[in-house]
């Protein structure tokens, strides 16, 4: 039987999150067999940092390496459709960082590709796998909640609050039309979807862009970085700081969310509340070991997260005992382990926990509401092929 440390795996990009990856494919065995860079100076530098035994200097270069079974894209967005098209081309399983396309046409191609390959395709909507979120999808699942009626929450960062603050992402050639909600709103669309099984239907959007001018660095500069470049160029900005989102569910649930990119001291609180019929549940990321439950008859409860005391599905996700805390670059390893279960059966499984290119490009069609909500000023159907 083939084991993880069988599989090779190439990675496209080292930034904070190309990192993120690294580490985690190496914390679950499988073997990282290079790293493709914008750049082959920067290839080289990147490898040798990371410890990696090859820097590929094109893609070309990178699928031709027999070695190579798996390709993880990190890239900028806007070059996520051009090399997931060729990665499945050349017959490798993808994992691709959200968002999956810059537009839904392009996303919805990526989604017809994969299926035609057969090949494993996974967005790496890390965030669903909090063993805590887990466990509460599967107790929703469960009629654990009763029938949800509301869900309501946030997602606020604050690295992009001063008008020095950059990161291509600003860019909308680079980043796409949405901004906040597409670089970590799809992150809280996408987890409270697959807590709740249910699908958005329409949305009220409002954007806004408080900082319409920023002074972008005249040389590089590494995402959440502190640093203030000497020299700026002042950039006019096309995409939303911040977001108010109105929504409503498929079978008749309602919601809301606030998108922050500039709330002083959140550093990354996801946030999300779930009514049901019967009790409720809340959660955030800046303390990812503790669920909320609600009751109206009788004392709230703490779930504190631990194998012991969460359900299958939580137990499943969960890499630590009690009492030590399971944090962000954790969600990877357990992501990770799902996704290449299915790599070693060559092929995706049936119901895959984590998220396919479908629900890239469900996040991709929401987004396309939202953007024509707060065009309009009007509620607009999230239209689906």
């Amino acid at each position: 039987m083939t084991r993880r440390s069988e599989i090779g795996t190439a990675v496209i990009g080292s930034g904070f999150i190309g990192t993120v990856h690294v580490e985690a494919l190496r914390r679950i065995g499988v073997r990282v067999t290079g790293l493709l860079e914008s750049t082959p100076e920067l290839g080289a530098e990147r490898t040798a940092a990371l410890g990696l035994p090859r820097a590929y200097g094109s893609m070309g270069e990178m699928l031709a390496d027999p070695a190579v079974q798996v390709v993880h894209v990190t890239s900028p967005n806007e070059l996520h459709h051009p090399q997931v098209t060729e990665i499945l081309a050349a017959g490798r399983h993808v994992v691709c960082e959200k968002p999956l396309a810059m537009t839904s046409a392009e996303s919805a191609e990526l989604v017809a590709l994969a299926a035609a390959s057969g090949l494993v395709n996974a967005v790496n909507f890390n965030i669903r796998f909090y063993p805590l979120n887990q466990h509460v999808a599967a107790l929703v699942r469960d009629g654990g909640l009763g029938s949800v009626r509301l869900v309501t929450g946030r997602y606020f960062q604050d690295w992009l609050l001063y008008d020095t603050d950059w990161n291509w992402r600003l860019e909308k050639d680079q980043g796409g039309a949405l901004r906040a909600v597409g670089d970590i709103g799809s992150h809280w669309l996408d987890l409270t979807s697959f807590l709740t099984g249910l699908r958005v239907e329409s949305v009220m959007a409002d954007l806004t862009t408080f900082i319409p001018v920023r002074r972008k660095p005249a040389g590089p500069v590494l995402t959440f970085s502190t640093e203030r470049a000497a020299e700026t160029i002042p950039v006019e900005i096309a995409t939303e700081d911040v977001a108010t989102i109105l929504l409503r569910y498929a079978g008749g649930a309602r919601g809301s969310v606030s998108i922050s990119q500039l709330s002083p001291g959140r550093k990354n609180s996801l946030g999300y509340q779930i009514d049901g019929a019967e009790s409720a549940v809340a959660w955030d990321s800046e303390d990812p070991d503790r669920l909320w439950i609600g009751h109206r008859d009788r004392p709230n409860e703490l779930l504190l997260r631990n194998p012991a005391l969460m359900n299958g599905a939580g137990v499943a996700a969960a890499r630590l005992p009690g009492g030590h805390v399971e944090g962000f670059a954790d969600t990877f390893g357990a992501v990770f382990t799902a996704i290449y279960d299915d790599v070693l059966a060559g092929g995706p499984s049936p119901s895959p926990r984590y998220a396919t290119f479908a629900d890239g490009h469900e996040e991709m069609l929401v987004g396309d509401a939202v953007l024509e909500s707060s065009r309009t000023g009007r509620w607009v159907a999230v239209a689906r092929d």
